[in-house]
């Protein structure tokens, strides 16, 4: 079993801050990569930032310069620090993982998600 769950979200004035973090936990053996998707009411989910286990990030263009993915390998933990933040960022925030597990010998990938953090730009 593993579990994905997110902290730090909440309600923000434009051109604040905010820190995502994503901790996974359970019989994980390997993570490949993390990223931070986000889903807009009415709207599809979308990828914000992702990085990988050696550390190559990549964002989405409507983030570059304000949203920020690091990761700490050693407590399996994603983070995403945002800035200058605007009500267009106004979504749940899902993080992801690609993974595989102590359990499966064969080492396929497997990709969680976990429940989502509120992130709400208002003033």
């Amino acid at each position: 079993q593993v579990r994905l769950v997110e902290s730090g979200g909440g309600l923000v004035q434009p051109g604040g801050s905010l820190r995502l973090s994503c901790a996974a936990s359970g019989s994980i053996k390997s993570i490949y990569a993390m990223s931070w998707y986000r889903q807009a009411p009415g709207k599809q989910r979308e990828l914000v930032a992702g990085i990988t286990s050696d550390s190559n990030t990549n964002s989405a263009d409507s983030v570059k310069g304000r949203f920020t993915i690091s990761r700490d390998n050693a407590k399996n933990t994603v983070y995403l620090q945002m800035n200058s933040l605007k009500p267009e960022d106004t979504a749940v925030y899902y993080c992801n993982a690609i993974l595989s597990t102590r359990t499966d010998y064969a080492g396929r990938r497997y990709e969680y998600w976990g429940q989502g953090t509120q992130v709400t730009v208002s003033s």
